[in-house]
């Protein structure tokens, strides 16, 4: 991101904030009475997960789900929009939604992914992915390009009409990979299923989807815990990739 993009959205948050009196505000901000006073105007239907300070006093944080909005000390006024750290050249916001929808990795149940390797396969990622998802398939061409890795694919047909029939088709196929690959990348659909094979994976996709709010396929995860929604080009997914290699592994200092 530019610092003229990031002055801009500084400018733009900090508009608001002004607007609605939020800076210098010195009355200690009481949580009971954030939520009272916005369960007023809120859908009923909407739940508020957290509330706490946020890095600018007298503003507070307004948690649903992994969802952030921002408000003052009485829950009168909400503000949508990012904090930006400006001279630090950081998006405050997105490093506090990161770790909300971080996953744990290794908590991943790998054996109800479709599973490649190329290269050393050092490299890990796990993808969310529908068959019927032409994002989807553009991210798997895309993959062909990168070296080095292990893919974990969990089938998860959200898109409706035939998505799970061909979801259970490529998992039940005698080798899996390939039918799932040959379907993706060249549009050979699988055989269909064997009526004997059980295909109770992609509920338990589908279940752990949920559980981890993928609203959209491609959901990328990497080792370190972080995601990437859509589909990233080689070359992004590549630079994401060094990214989680040197924070897991740092140069040692001399």
């Amino acid at each position: 991101m530019t610092v003229l993009t990031f002055s801009r959205k500084l400018v733009a948050v900090s508009a608001a904030m002004a607007a609605l009196g939020l800076f210098g505000c010195s009355a200690q901000a009481n949580e009971d009475t954030i939520r009272k006073n916005l369960a007023t105007v809120m859908p009923k239907d909407l739940k508020i997960d957290e509330v706490r300070p946020s890095p600018i006093a007298g503003l507070w944080e307004v948690r649903i789900g992994s969802e952030i909005r921002y408000t003052d000390a009485t829950g009168q006024y909400l503000v949508e929009g990012e904090i930006l750290d400006l001279k630090n050249r950081r998006n405050m916001t997105q490093e506090r939604v990161d770790k909300l929808t971080a996953v744990d990795f290794a908590t991943l149940p790998l054996k109800d992914a479709i599973v490649w390797k190329k290269g050393d396969g050092k490299r890990r990622i796990a993808v969310f992915a529908d068959p019927n998802c032409g994002y989807c398939k553009r991210f798997e061409k895309s993959l062909q390009d990168v070296d080095n890795i292990t893919v974990y694919t969990f089938v998860v047909p959200i898109l409706g009409g035939d998505s799970p029939d061909k979801s259970r088709a490529a998992w039940c196929a005698k080798d899996n990979t390939a039918a799932w690959r040959n379907w993706m990348i060249d549009n050979t659909a699988p055989p269909k299923a064997d009526a004997k094979c059980d295909g109770s994976v992609i509920d338990r996709n589908l279940a752990l989807s949920q559980k981890l709010r993928v609203n959209g396929t491609p959901a990328i995860v990497f080792e370190d815990g972080t995601r990437a929604p859509g589909a990233l080009t080689a070359q992004q997914l590549e630079q994401r990739l060094q990214t989680v290699q040197t924070a897991q592994n740092p140069p040692k200092k001399s």
